[in-house]
């Protein structure tokens, strides 16, 4: 017997307790199924959306989340971001057919001092019109839930930016962060009917009216809102508000679900975005 083989037959006799270990740890490993990915960070109490036993409240002054910077471009726009990182990554797609854009985002709201939510974006300077109808596919919704068309300084969360929004329970405003990290102000518009629209339980009843489709003017340092309830020409809604941004700034579209851990769906079409004033239309 060759002295390698020799060696190979001792070590059999006399360590079989190893081979067997050896072996039985090839099977666990086999058996065992590979670690799943660690769960997203729990949102923290103050994100969860207002309900009867709970109220929403401002983040802790020095909360903030690097924003997830995407530069693929995507319809009109050069890329897209999770704006402050909800612990819940969105998506978006442009159906290039039909024109319309689809944002799904969770997030805790597009409010006080930072925000949550996806933004689809384009570095723009000067004037700027931009508009779009809005859609929310799923009825069931958080009413706070927001498709937003947002001039904004820059992609961190707390950034100064202007907006108008539509929100799921058909209110319109526009709304600014004067400062970064300041807090948000708003002008809040809320649209109905008393029998002029159908629904409601008698003519009495005010039947909420959500527009079709909004708008945002840049005009040098004024922002105002545009709306078209039914269809008609845009036309400009409540006064302007004034903001002064550096050029360049972001211009885009985007979505918060309300719910810092939910993903919803908002769909948006028939956007213009033009670097001019007097466009919205």
């Amino acid at each position: 017997m060759r002295r390698g083989n020799l060696f190979r037959f001792f070590l059999c006799i006399a360590t079989p307790g190893l081979l067997a270990a050896a072996s039985a740890s090839a099977v666990l490993r086999a058996q065992t199924p590979p670690a799943a990915n660690p769960p997203a960070a729990a949102a923290p109490a103050w994100a969860q959306p207002g309900s009867a036993t709970h109220v929403q409240v401002a983040p802790p002054a020095d909360f903030h989340r690097p924003s997830r910077n995407l530069d693929t471009p995507i319809g009109a726009f050069e890329g897209q971001s999770d704006i402050g990182a909800a612990v819940v990554p969105g998506s978006a797609s442009f159906d290039v057919a039909t024109g319309q854009y689809t944002i799904n985002s969770a997030g805790y709201n597009v409010w006080y001092t930072r925000d949550e939510f996806r933004f689809l974006w384009k570095r723009m300077s000067g004037d700027v019109s931009l508009a779009a109808d809005i859609d929310f596919p799923d009825p069931k919704g958080y009413g706070d839930r927001k498709a937003v068309l947002m001039i904004r300084q820059s992609l961190d969360d707390d950034a100064k930016a202007a907006m108008v929004a539509l929100h799921g329970a058909g209110m319109v405003h526009l709304a600014w962060r004067p400062e970064r990290n300041a807090r948000v102000t708003d002008m809040e518009f809320r649209i109905g009917s008393r029998g002029g629209r159908p629904g409601g339980t008698s003519p009495d009843s005010l039947v909420t009216i959500v527009p079709k489709r909004i708008g945002i003017e840049k005009h040098g340092d004024e922002f105002a809102l545009y709306v078209s309830l039914d269809g008609e020409p845009m036309h400009q809604f409540g006064p302007p508000i004034k903001l002064h941004l550096d050029e360049p700034f972001y211009v885009g579209i985007g979505f918060c679900s309300h719910l810092p851990e939910t993903v919803d769906t908002a769909v948006l079409k028939n956007v213009v975005l033009e670097n001019a004033a007097g466009r919205v239309k």
